[in-house]
């Protein structure tokens, strides 16, 4: 029996003195952040709302996997949904595999506004793409200074 070469290993990443790379890095996670931030309050969401929106829009989890997911206490977690329930974004129902279980979904309503605030952020991050046709990991590079240039950043 032959085993083919792993693609993953446990040792740590060698990047080698490339500073700017990782400030990069942490500069896109940034932008990203302050899009999500901007877009949810525009619609009146908190980030971790945004981001349930986002993981409901093609699957309907148990409750506490949807915390675990979110890193979020499951009482926690019930509270967040019980405002979206108010604002018919979200709804919970028995889990059919089991009755013991609740699952959370979200509603037409909310999947309306969960396309909505896609849309949005996709236009808000397209100056960060626009900018890796620049060649391998340059967007990364230039990709923060596009967005806040052409006002996506977390000052617009």
């Amino acid at each position: 029996m032959t085993t083919s070469p792993s693609t993953t290993t446990d040792a740590p990443l060698d990047l080698g003195d490339d500073e700017e790379l990782l400030d990069a890095v942490v500069q896109t996670a940034f932008t990203v952040t302050s899009v999500l931030n901007r877009v949810a309050a525009k619609h009146d969401l908190s980030l971790t709302q945004l981001r349930t929106l986002g993981i409901l829009r093609d699957r309907t989890p148990r409750i506490a996997v949807l915390a675990d997911f979110l890193g979020l206490e499951k009482s926690t977690m019930s509270g967040l949904i019980s405002r979206a329930e108010q604002r018919g974004l979200l709804e919970r129902s028995t889990d059919p595999d089991d009755a013991r279980a609740t699952i959370v979904a979200m509603t037409d309503v909310g999947l309306e506004l969960a396309d909505k605030v896609r849309d949005e952020v996709h236009q808000s991050l397209r100056p960060l793409l626009r900018s890796a046709m620049l060649g391998e990991h340059q967007y990364l590079v230039d990709g923060p200074a596009a967005a806040f240039a052409l006002g996506t950043g977390p000052s617009a």
